[in-house]
């Protein structure tokens, strides 16, 4: 009688799972007790001269309807030699169920009745099963029965053979995130864990009694039968107990001599695949022609060749192959190397956000969320980056890095006799809203500084007086770009973007606007202004370019809407 596999997941929880102690050196052995047995065989084969054959090959079909799973097989035994109390025999089985799993079994085995009344067996097989997951294990079963009148036990021992683990992908894990709690950043990296299959090596037991309500030597025999298995291997362990019963109808004459009917029902239960039970139906049909039919035989020579009672199954496990915990920890740096700090427009004022521009200090990084109001001018230091939005790549101390999404801040300044502004040396304003009231000065002052940048920044500046968006005049190798700088005033002259003598600038993606009563000009410079290769994709609104001193400035600067030189 055939045993279900073992299920993988909840919906299929049906295998059973075993272990055998010494595994690999049984595994070795088989190949030789195989040989050993063939060379038996020939020997009695050629010694004896089997005239009638007492027993003869037979196909068993079996279906097996279970709570979990159910399946089908078909089971061919065939004699090798066999004299008046010895049988050798091999056996072929396939068997499929409903959740794609399918295995091959091919053993060879020899049965010898004892003066004693009793059957004595033993077998081996190589089975090749192909999971519900798609992956091919291979294994080494080695059996011994006894059969008696009233009384059956066996023994199974189950030894995968080759590579006993196959790969079933990770769950978890993931690139790591990174936020601003408080005044922190932090990596958050998700805790991931690597699953994997594993055939487990392992053993099951079974005594069987034949309850007396038929006669001993009858064609029907009722038999009731206790056991339990073991399989284990890598930390994960299958057991529990099983019983089951089973209805031999020897004779059925309708199919020729040695026609049989089995009826069984079992159930098992472990603690990694719950409950199950299976319904089974075995129907034998005989092969050939014997000399006699079953009925002429005693019931010590039919059970000769009783089915071989094993797992058929190559019992896998999903297991955990490794686990990563969950870790949280600070970053302090961007993944340059750059330090930053965090101030939060919650807690700390405008006067405030100087102090701390001050104490992070030269070629520093100050990440600001929130909104700040200023009455007095901000500067930054030499190789200062204030920033307020964007994507930023940052490392904590193990190493691990991850992209930190900045969701922008706001500066509004109330400086009306100064600029809101002043960068430096090397120094970057991106991602932030910038709100500026300056009278014959601008939002943005980056005059006589070398190597700075301005990106992705939202600029607006308004009032009644002559005032700019973005002073770049005398600056060398300044990059703007990706801004929107709307400058407008209700009387004085008005311009965006003020590059008077500002050497190789790049002014790239911008959008200018100007708006006022009287001069207005979305960028202003020189003859001796100068524009880096790439300074294109900027859009005019509202007003023009110029370019004072008698000559047009070098190289080009372009918008895809007027004509700037």
């Amino acid at each position: 009688m055939s045993h279900p596999l073992p299920a993988l997941s909840p919906r299929n929880n049906s295998r059973r799972g075993g272990v055998s102690p010494g595994g690999g050196a049984l595994g070795r052995l088989a190949p030789g007790l195989c040989l050993l047995l063939l060379s038996i065989v020939a020997g009695k084969a050629a010694a004896q001269d089997f005239a009638a054959p007492k027993w003869g090959a037979h196909i068993d079909l079996e279906a097996k309807v279970g709570s979990k799973r159910s399946l089908g097989e078909i089971d061919i035994l065939a004699p090798l030699a066999q004299d008046a109390r010895t049988l050798y025999f091999a056996n072929l089985r396939g068997r499929f169920d409903d959740d794609s799993s399918r295995e091959g079994n091919f053993g060879l085995g020899v049965r010898h009745m004892h003066e004693s009344g009793w059957n004595l067996g033993a077998y081996g097989y190589f089975d090749r099963r192909r999971s519900e997951q798609g992956h091919y294990f291979n294994q080494t079963t080695l059996g011994a029965e006894a059969l008696g009148r009233d009384w059956d036990f066996r023994a199974n021992a189950y030894l995968p053979q080759g590579d006993k683990t196959r790969g079933l992908g990770s769950t978890g894990g993931g690139a790591s995130t990174a936020s601003i709690v408080g005044t922190e950043v932090q990596i958050s990296t998700a805790a991931s864990t690597t699953w994997e299959e594993r055939a487990l090596k392992g053993y099951d037991l079974e005594v069987g009694w034949r309850a007396p309500l038929f006669d001993s030597e009858g064609s029907r025999q009722l038999r009731f039968y206790l056991g339990g298995y073991h399989f284990s291997d890598a930390g994960v362990t299958v057991e529990g107990p099983r019983a089951r019963v089973e209805l031999a109808v020897d004779e059925l004459p309708a199919l020729g001599r040695g026609a049989g009917l089995f009826l069984g029902a079992e159930t098992q239960h472990d603690d990694r695949r719950g409950s199950q039970s299976f319904i089974a139906l075995r129907l034998r049909i005989p092969l050939g022609t014997v000399a006699q039919g079953r009925s002429g035989l005693s019931l010590q020579a039919r059970r000769m060749t009783a089915p071989v009672v094993r797992d058929v199954d190559v019992v896998t496990q999903r297991r955990v192959a490794a686990s990563t915990p969950a870790v949280v920890e600070t970053a302090t740096a961007t993944a340059g190397g750059q330090s930053f700090t965090v101030v939060s427009g919650a807690t700390t004022s405008g006067a405030g956000l100087q102090t701390a521009l001050n104490s992070a200090g030269s070629n520093s990084m100050v990440i600001v969320t929130g909104s700040f109001s200023t009455t007095s001018m901000l500067t930054l230091s030499q190789g200062q980056t204030l920033i307020g939005g964007g994507a930023l790549v940052v490392r904590g101390a193990s190493g691990q890095t991850a992209t930190l999404n900045l969701a922008g801040a706001t500066i509004n300044s109330g400086s009306s006799a100064s600029n809101a502004i002043r960068l430096n040396d090397g120094a970057t304003l991106a991602g932030l809203t910038i709100t500026a009231q300056p009278i014959n000065a601008a939002a943005i002052d980056a005059q006589g500084f070398n190597d700075v940048t301005i990106r992705d920044n939202t600029i607006t500046v308004f009032r009644t007086g002559g005032i700019y968006g973005v002073d770049l005049r005398s600056t060398n190798n300044a990059v703007i770009t990706g801004n929107t700088v709307a400058a407008s005033s209700t009387s004085a002259g008005v311009v965006a973007l003020l590059a008077d003598s500002a050497a190789n600038a790049t002014v790239s993606g911008n959008t200018l606007e100007a708006t006022t009563a009287g001069l207005r000009y979305v960028l202003s410079g020189n003859q001796w202004t100068s524009f880096a290769s790439g300074s294109t994709g900027n859009v005019a609104l509202g007003a023009g370019c110029q370019f004072l001193g008698g000559g047009p400035a070098s190289g080009s600067v372009g918008f895809t809407n007027i004509s700037c030189q």
